[in-house]
C-alpha cells in the first residue's frame, strides 16, 4: 500500500501550481513545520476547524485571526492522522475522521490502529464519541450530516458510504457500489455534501469522478455517475454552497463552483493556482481551502520540502467571481 503514497505524489506534481501566483489571496498562518492539512469546517461562530494527515490533532482559527491555534492535541482521545471534519451544531460536536495511515509511510502521533469517527464537544474539546469504522481495510475521509441527524461518512478504501443512527455506536453500510471502488494503490470515496434536492453527492479521488446517490425516505437510490466538461484532478473536499451548487477542492490546484443540472455537473473555477487544496468551507459567505501540499509528503525527496508556512488561504466567492 505504499504504492498508494507514491501515486499520490505523482498526480499531485503533475497537475500542482506553485502557491507564489497566489500571494494576492489572503492567507491564514498554520501552526507545525509538517502540518499538511487535509479538510476544514466551520462552526455557527464562524470558527475555522481543521486537520493534519501527519500530525494529528484540530487546529482553530478563530473569527479575523492572521494564525490558527492547536486546539486539539495530536493523539488526544486515540486519535491518530486526522482527515475529515465537520461541524454539527445540533449536537455541538466536531466530527473527525481519524486513521492509521501507517500504511502510506505516515507514522502519525499515536499507535491506534484502525479507521474511526471522533466526536469531540464544539466547547471544551473534549472527546465524546469513539466509532469505529466496520471491516477492513477502510479509512474514514469525509463527513455530512442529514436534516434528521444521521452522520455519514466516506469509505476511501472500500466502495461504501457508511451511516450512523443518532445515539447508535455502529455504522451500517448505507450504499455501496463497485463503481466507488478505489483502482489500485489508490484511493476511492472522498468528499461527501448533501443538496437542497435530499440527495448526496460524492467525489472519487484518483478516478476523478463525480456521483449523485438519489435519497428517499432515507433510503440510498439510484447512483449516478455525473458528466463534467473536464476530467476533474483528484477531487477532494466537496461542501454544499446553496440550492444546486457545491464547492469543491481539486487536487490539481482549483476550487471550484459546482452547479448540478441534471445528470451533468457544471464546473466555474473560482482560483487557481493554489498548493494542493484537499478541502473548502464557507464562513458568512467568504470561501476558504486548506493548502495540502500533499506532493512534499508523498515524494519528499523528488519534489523538495513544503512551502512553509502551511495556510488556509481565501479564495474568491461566487459573487465576487460573478456567478450568480
Amino acid at each position: 500500500m505504499i504504492k498508494l503514497a507514491a501515486n499520490y505524489a505523482t498526480l499531485l506534481l503533475a497537475f500542482s501550481v506553485s502557491a507564489a501566483s497566489a500571494e494576492s489571496v489572503r492567507r491564514i498562518e498554520l501552526p507545525g513545520t509538517a502540518t499538511f492539512p487535509e479538510s476544514i469546517s466551520v462552526d455557527a461562530q464562524g470558527n475555522l476547524y481543521g486537520s493534519s494527515v501527519t500530525s494529528g490533532g484540530i487546529w482553530r482559527i478563530k473569527p479575523g485571526a492572521a494564525k490558527a491555534q492547536q486546539w486539539i492535541k495530536p493523539g488526544a482521545f486515540n486519535s491518530r492522522s486526522t482527515f475529515g471534519v465537520l461541524a454539527d451544531e445540533k449536537n455541538k460536536l466536531l466530527w473527525v475522521c481519524s486513521n492509521d495511515a501507517s500504511f502510506m509511510g505516515i507514522a502519525g502521533p499515536s499507535a491506534v490502529k484502525g479507521s474511526h469517527l471522533l466526536g469531540f464537544d464544539l466547547e471544551s474539546g473534549d472527546g465524546r464519541k469513539n466509532i469505529p469504522l466496520p471491516g477492513a481495510p477502510s479509512l474514514c475521509n469525509d463527513i455530512a450530516i442529514d436534516v434528521q441527524g444521521n452522520v455519514y461518512v466516506t469509505n476511501s478504501l472500500a466502495p461504501q458510504i457508511l451511516k450512523l443512527k443518532p445515539g447508535s455506536e455502529n455504522f451500517e453500510v448505507w450504499a455501496e457500489d463497485p463503481r466507488f471502488a478505489p483502482p489500485p494503490n489508490g484511493a476511492g470515496l472522498d468528499g461527501i455534501a448533501i443538496g437542497d434536492d435530499g440527495n448526496f453527492y460524492v467525489t472519487n479521488f484518483a478516478k476523478g469522478e463525480l456521483y449523485r446517490v438519489d435519497q428517499k425516505g432515507g433510503a440510498a437510490g439510484t447512483i449516478t455517475k455525473l458528466e463534467t466538461p473536464r476530467p476533474l484532478v483528484l477531487p477532494d473536499g466537496l461542501r454544499t454552497f446553496n440550492g444546486s451548487r457545491f464547492l469543491l477542492a481539486e487536487g490539481g490546484g482549483t476550487i471550484d463552483l459546482v452547479t448540478m443540472a441534471g445528470d451533468k455537473a457544471e464546473i466555474k473555477e473560482l482560483d487557481g493556482g493554489l498548493a494542493g487544496p484537499t478541502g473548502v468551507a464557507v464562513s458568512d459567505g467568504k470561501v476558504f481551502a486548506t493548502e495540502g501540499q500533499l506532493q512534499h509528503l508523498f515524494d519528499a525527496k523528488k519534489n523538495g520540502p513544503p512551502e512553509l508556512p502551511f495556510h488556509v488561504v481565501a479564495v474568491p466567492s461566487p459573487t465576487e467571481s460573478g456567478s450568480k
